[in-house]
This record gives C-alpha cells, sequence and structure tokens, in this order.
C-alpha cells in the first residue's frame, strides 16, 4: 500500500510542476521577448543615428512602427524583418534575425522561431552576446516537447556570462519540466537572493519557490 501512495503523491508533484510550468514559462517569454525587443530597438537607433536615414534603417523602423500597431499581422512583419536580413549591414542583420524570430513565435510559428534561433546561436558570424542570447531563446521555446537534460546542457556554458540570471531561470523550468523539484528549488533559492540578478527574475523565483514549497 505504500508503494501506491508513493505513485500518487509522485502523479500530484508532477501535475503541480506541470502547471506551474504552463504559468511562469509564458511570463519568462514575455520578459525574454521585452529583452530582445529592447536591445534590438537601441541597438537600431544607435545605427539610425550614426548611419543616418539610410534605406535598411529606414525598413527596420517601418517594421517595428507595424509590429507595435494595434492588430498587427506578426507573420507579415516578420516577413519584413526576413527580407532586411540579407541587405542590411552584418549587427544590424542579426538584429532583424531576432526580431523576425520573436515575431514568429508570437504568431505561432513556433518550429520556425526555434530554428531561427537555434541557427543564430551557431552562426560563427555573430557576435557571441547576440549566438548566447539566440541560444537561451533557443532553450526557453525547446523546452515544450523538447529534451530538457539536453537544454540544461547547452546553457550550461552560458552559466557565468551575461545573460547569467535568464540563463539559471531556464534550467530551473528544465528541471521542473523534467519533475526535479530538488534541482529546481536550489536554482530558484539562489537567483531569489542574487542582488546582480534582474528583479523581475528575482521575483519569479520567490514566487515560484513559494509554490514549489519547501
Amino acid at each position: 500500500m505504500p508503494d501506491i501512495f508513493d505513485e500518487v503523491e509522485e502523479d500530484l508533484r508532477a501535475e503541480r510542476m506541470k502547471r506551474l510550468l504552463a504559468r511562469y514559462g509564458g511570463v519568462f517569454a514575455g520578459a525574454a521577448l521585452l529583452v530582445v525587443l529592447g536591445v534590438a530597438g537601441l541597438q537600431g537607433w544607435r545605427w539610425y543615428e550614426s548611419r543616418g536615414a539610410g534605406q535598411a534603417a529606414e525598413a527596420y523602423l517601418a517594421a517595428g512602427s507595424a509590429a507595435a500597431a494595434p492588430d498587427a499581422d506578426l507573420k507579415a512583419v516578420a516577413g519584413r524583418y526576413d527580407a532586411l536580413v540579407a541587405a542590411a549591414p552584418p549587427g544590424y542583420r542579426t538584429l532583424a534575425r531576432l526580431r523576425a524570430a520573436a515575431l514568429k513565435a508570437e504568431a505561432g510559428e513556433r518550429e520556425a522561431a526555434i530554428a531561427e534561433w537555434d541557427a543564430l546561436s551557431r552562426d560563427s558570424a555573430v557576435d557571441p552576446l547576440y549566438r548566447d542570447l539566440g541560444t537561451l531563446l533557443w532553450a526557453l521555446h525547446a523546452l515544450d516537447g523538447g529534451d530538457p537534460a539536453a537544454i540544461e546542457a547547452r546553457l550550461a556554458p552560458l552559466a557565468q556570462g551575461p545573460w547569467r540570471a535568464s540563463v539559471e531561470e531556464v534550467r530551473a523550468l528544465a528541471a521542473m519540466q523534467r519533475k526535479d523539484a530538488a534541482a529546481a528549488r536550489r536554482l530558484l533559492t539562489a537567483l531569489a537572493a542574487d542582488p546582480l540578478a534582474p528583479q523581475g527574475v528575482r521575483d519569479r523565483a520567490g514566487r515560484l519557490l513559494a509554490e514549489l514549497g519547501s
């Protein structure tokens, strides 16, 4: 009989973690998207100011305005960023790739977005900062149906980089996905207490810890 109760308890824990992942995974996806939008917008504007109103800069900013419009056709706007990739300068091309992938994910084209983030993360011509961001975004979205252990392994080299806090957050979600509450709790406890982590990351870590329980 104790074995039966143990199995029931394990099933309940697994279902609880599944609900938590569904609830907070989307929140983090939104936060990661804001990172992409913020970085891309800032760098795009700097390029615009330094290079003048060139054709690529105008197209980039116009696509950004179209994406922000009410009822925007995100799939179509993603196509506009894709078109920029062939014509824009190298650094600007990377930002267009990130924006296109983010919009595809938001429009429901998850596999296309994951493929683009994966390709960007492996492209040696891309600045390492953005390669790592591509890996992070690939990992976050690949969690749904992917191998969480493989995702954690791929994120491990990024644990000391500029995206460290977000990497640890995704690793915690991956631990939850594979039903390892102890590992998830360990990562989230460190994040919640980390003064260098962004406030939003610390807040989400604290909420997840509270719902996971001790």
